[in-house]
């Protein structure tokens, strides 16, 4: 019998070590679940940017799409590989020349999927605008496959659900919103696009947001910048979204938040040198 139905898992913001292995554990006991896997990692290697290593080790644990955001370039052997990758998406609105690609079209066996990683604008980097550049590049993948999926890493909320509805008007199938890293309770479908606002992240939870508590204060008493560390602590959280798209139409059926927490399960690897 034929598949009919797409069945997507996208993880929010994966922040250092314990996000890392978050994934590593619940990939393990679920990959045979999905038929695609997405997961935003800029924050994957110590809090900032992505290693090459541990791009190698999310595609062992069974990530077939990285998406990133304005941390991706913090890592600066970066450079050595996002052209050769074939899998990391960094945000399609940095200005014409940026290395990497902003869209990829993944052939999963029994149909294609699109992915597209946009950056906002609001409260963050400066960049192209994505409006045009979204609407020209639906329009192009359109003509390929039906199947559309958006990481859109933004700071406000109004920015995220008006550029979620645009891209719902143009025909995605499912819009991610990343970077604040706390899971909104909206996940909706909205004209026929599965939508939330936030996706969360996976991390440390005793912390914030992923960092540490003790240097999270330091910077907000003082206003004095101080080098952020990656949160340690006897639980993790692993934030998640699943969604079932139609194969034919690329129209979202479905859409399910996941929050799960457990023990720090990287813990098991103090060993390890975190990067």
């Amino acid at each position: 019998m034929t598949k009919e139905i797409v069945k997507i898992i996208f993880f929010g913001d994966i922040v250092g070590k314990p996000g890392r292995f978050a994934v590593r554990d619940f990939l393990i006991d679920n990959r045979e679940k999905y038929d695609f896997v997405i997961a935003n990692v800029e924050n994957a290697s110590h809090g900032f940017g992505l290693t090459e290593k541990n791009y190698n080790d999310f595609k062992e644990y069974g990530v077939d799409c990285m998406t990133c955001g304005n941390h991706i370039w913090d890592k600066k052997d970066i450079y050595n590989y996002i052209e050769t990758s074939d899998c990391l998406l960094r945000p399609i609105n940095y200005p014409k020349g940026t290395k990497g690609v902003g869209s990829r079209i993944f052939d999963v066996g029994f149909c294609k999927i699109a992915v597209i990683n946009v950056l906002g604008r609001v409260f963050m980097n400066l960049v192209d605008s994505p409006w045009e550049i979204v609407r020209d590049e639906i329009k192009r993948i359109k003509e390929i496959t039906p199947i559309v999926i958006f990481d859109f890493h933004a700071e406000a909320t109004a920015e995220k659900i008006c550029f979620g509805r645009y891209c719902s008007e143009l025909g995605a199938s499912a819009f991610f919103g990343t970077h604040t890293h706390v899971q909104t309770a909206d996940e909706s479908i909205m004209n026929t696009m599965a939508y939330i606002t936030d996706a969360g992240f996976c991390g440390a939870s005793d912390g914030v947001i992923g960092m540490d508590y003790s240097t999270s204060l330091t910077r907000f008493l003082t206003g004095i910048p101080e080098r952020y560390e990656v949160a340690e602590g006897k639980t993790v959280q692993i934030n998640a979204v699943e969604v079932d798209i139609d194969k034919s139409t690329g129209k979202a059926l479905a859409i399910k938040r996941i929050f799960i927490s457990r023990d720090n399960i990287a813990e098991e690897s103090k060993g390890e040198k975190e990067n």
